[in-house]
């Protein structure tokens, strides 16, 4: 054990420091002080049987750390520095830390503020770049790279200034990973993907239904044209949704909660187990291009679902699922989806809204300059029978083309997913609903199809510029056609098919 000169208190403020300039690996202590060290220092000896870092002791002690660093004859034999974990439960000066920095400084470590070791240097005004590498990660596809991961998102996490988590090219294995805030970082803390990650077969490792989650952040960017791969093949056969509307999902690949001011761009996400990504109880988050595939058969593989969230905007993204490509859930207001391509799926959806009790009211969804090909519905707003009350209002659908869909434009106040269906009408109030521009073809004769609730009719529907071809197999003798039930409808300008009558 070095000598008392060699010891250096740090106090909560100086953890920061501590990890600025020395990076969060730390080994157990080989022996314990002497106990004329302890008597001296005014401190409790509290001994660990594995590593621990600064911020980890601090959660678990509450206090100061007595923190051995390299002596000088450690130096001159060359010796890796290391940072023991002694004791804790002590006031101490934080100025302290300085004096430590600036020993190790004296002696031979490369320590400077706003990097560390285990954080690869960048530019300067770039930030400090935290590689998955260095804190253990792998790449091949075989190891289970979870705790890596969950290492060095601490370090970037808990740093001072710019910071951006890398997982660089190469194929990483990794469970399910909880990203959690707030962060320290002066700035929106970045997560580039330039790799592909690879999730569990086995959904028993999953204790929730999510694999990537990213909670209680302010400030997000995940980018860098890298994959996130569910693998979700394996598991679809144990999906039964279409049994049974309380059926308990996969895990979702990427799942955003309490983000405010994120953004995703350049990723792409493939085969998902379910959701593609779920965006739940955030605001001001942009999506934009990104890719999302999985097959058309794949159950409840939604790109994109919102709910519970503000202003997210969605625009060009290519989507191709087995469910909807994207979804508005219950208390979602103001979203924006432009430059959105969809197909195969099943279209862009509002809803299903109603089916648990206490939902929040819909407002405010803007879908704008869409593509949707091949897709089993075009634009839609879904509500369960025998919901409870609520409201969804202020949509418009504006620049449309479908190629090829099926039921191009629905409201469908009594959709039913599984085989328990209620029979009371849906009391979901629809209302300040708006068409515009909507062209292309329908594989469905039917290709407006608006059914409201008998009991909460549909109110202020307009549709103007509709001009929808009829493409199925009956298309040389029939045209497309219009249904309306419960619904005040208005219509202006180009109208094929044919107004209800």
């Amino acid at each position: 054990m070095a000598p008392p000169t060699d010891l250096a208190k740090v106090g909560k403020e100086g953890f920061a420091l501590l990890d600025e300039c020395l990076g969060r690996k730390v080994s157990k202590p080989t022996q314990q002080p002497h106990a004329y060290q302890l008597q001296k220092m005014g401190t409790q000896y509290l001994p660990r049987k594995e590593d621990i870092d600064c911020y980890q002791a601090f959660q678990m002690y509450g206090g100061t750390l007595i923190v051995e660093y390299r002596t000088i004859r450690e130096y001159s034999t060359n010796k890796p520095p290391r940072l023991r974990v002694g004791m804790a439960m002590t006031k101490s000066d934080v100025k302290a830390i300085l004096l430590l920095c600036l020993a190790l400084l004296a002696f031979g470590p490369k320590c400077t503020f706003g990097g560390r070791p285990g954080a690869d240097s960048a530019p300067a005004g770039s930030g400090t770049v935290f590689n998955v590498l260095t804190y253990g990660a792998q790449a091949g596809g075989k190891k289970d790279n979870t705790q890596a991961f969950m290492k060095a998102w601490l370090a970037a996490c808990h740093s001072k200034g710019d910071a951006k988590l890398l997982i660089p090219t190469g194929t990483f294995l990794v469970g399910q990973v909880a990203f959690q805030g707030p962060c320290s970082t002066s700035s929106p803390i970045v997560v580039e993907l330039q790799g592909t990650v690879i999730a569990p077969t086995d959904v028993s490792e999953f204790p929730s239904p999510e694999w990537f989650s990213f909670e209680k952040l302010d400030g997000l960017i995940v980018t860098g044209g890298g994959t996130f791969d569910g693998q979700g093949a394996a598991v679809w056969k144990y999906n039964n949704c279409k049994k049974s509307s309380n059926c308990q999902l996969l895990p979702t690949s990427i799942k955003f909660s309490y983000v405010t001011n994120g953004e995703v761009r350049t990723i792409h996400s493939i085969n998902s187990k379910a959701f593609h990504f779920h965006i739940n109880n955030c605001d001001n988050i942009k999506v934009h291009d990104i890719s999302i595939t999985a097959p058309g058969d794949s159950p409840n593989t939604d790109g994109i679902h919102v709910s519970s969230s503000n202003l997210v905007n969605i625009s060009k993204v290519a989507i191709g699922t087995g469910d909807d490509c994207v979804s508005i859930g219950q208390g979602s207001t103001d979203i924006s989806i432009t430059g959105v391509t969809c197909g195969p799926g099943h279209g862009i959806s509002v809803g299903s809204l109603g089916k648990y009790p206490n939902e929040k009211d819909v407002k405010g969804v803007t879908v704008k300059n869409c593509t949707l090909k091949n897709s089993d519905n075009g634009v839609r707003i879904k509500t369960w029978p025998g919901s409870n009350p609520s409201l969804a209002s202020s949509f418009i659908f504006e620049d449309i083309i479908v190629d090829n869909v099926k039921n191009p434009i629905i409201i469908d106040q009594q959709y039913c997913a599984g085989s328990s269906c209620k029979k009371n009408p849906s009391r979901v109030q629809i209302s300040d609903v708006h068409y515009k521009n909507i062209r292309g073809t329908s594989t469905s004769e039917v290709a407006v199809d608006i059914i409201c609730s008998p009991q909460f009719p549909c109110e202020d529907v307009e549709l103007d510029d509709i001009d929808i071809k009829y493409s199925g197999v009956k298309a040389k003798s029939l045209g497309a056609s219009s249904a309306c039930s419960n619904a005040k409808v208005v219509y202006g300008g180009v109208q094929n098919p044919p107004p209800c009558p």
